[in-house]
């Protein structure tokens, strides 16, 4: 039988280390076998990443779509039910961020951010929970940050952001315990990811790796039907950057 995992912002990050992860477990547990749907901006990274998980057992198919857009979601979505029928897993890891002074921020800024974080967010969920909510199984996964609970100066659209997701787990839970859909929040610290630009070299010593968050990530999936685990926190050992 089938896993059917929707994956978005898995060019990159955190997203190719849950998908790697997915594809390694399968390896090594025969009961288990994954269909990577990849999504990404960029097609040529997705590409590559399907062929690593192939290489490791996994079935991975790269769809290119930006959350951003709701004819992009609906293509996503669509292309995924056409071929697969169902949908046993979305994760929710496309994420971006500007990070300046609160005085600095543009009206791009806070578009730029909103509209992945929050709309492309929303939607995609709003899509992908129907179908789960019809055969009362599901898991949906938001990777959202320590920001969601915690605001940095230099992080405030970011931070409203987050917020606003867990605003949307919180909610979406509530559906869920009506349908046995399982919700999880993944709320890590500081990765090292491109997100943070050039500062991520200096920076390095002191943050999580991406595969530091997959491996619970897909754990959690990986838990016996009657148990959900609903929050994941993860934090550098030395807390907070920027705190």
């Amino acid at each position: 039988m089938q896993d059917i995992i929707l994956l978005t912002g898995a060019g990159k990050g955190i997203g190719k280390a849950i998908a790697l992860d997915f594809s390694r477990k399968a390896q090594k547990n025969p009961s288990f076998n994954p269909v990577l749907i990849l999504s990404s901006r960029t097609y040529s990274d997705i590409v590559a990443l399907a062929e690593e998980c192939e290489a490791l057992g996994a079935k991975a198919v790269p769809i290119e779509a930006d959350i951003a857009s709701l004819d992009d979601i609906d293509c996503l979505v669509g292309q995924t039910l056409q071929e697969f029928g169902t949908i046993d897993c979305l994760v929710n890891n496309a994420g971006v961020g500007r990070f300046k002074d609160i005085g600095d921020m543009t009206e791009e800024d806070f578009d730029y951010t909103m509209s992945v974080n929050m709309k492309g967010t929303f939607f995609l969920t709003q899509k992908v929970f129907p179908v789960m909510e019809q055969k009362r199984s599901g898991h949906i996964f938001f990777i959202t940050s320590i920001a969601a609970e915690i605001a940095f100066k230099s992080s405030s659209v970011y931070s409203m952001s987050k917020f606003g997701q867990k605003g949307l787990v919180e909610a979406l839970r509530l559906y869920g315990r009506e349908c046995n859909v399982k919700i999880t929040n993944v709320m890590p610290g500081a990765v090292y990811t491109p997100m943070w630009g050039e500062a991520a070299n200096e920076l390095k010593e002191v943050m999580m790796m991406p595969e530091d968050i997959a491996g619970p990530v897909v754990d959690a999936y990986l838990q016996p039907p009657r148990t959900s685990v609903e929050e994941i926190v993860l934090r550098p050992v030395g807390g907070d950057i920027n705190s």
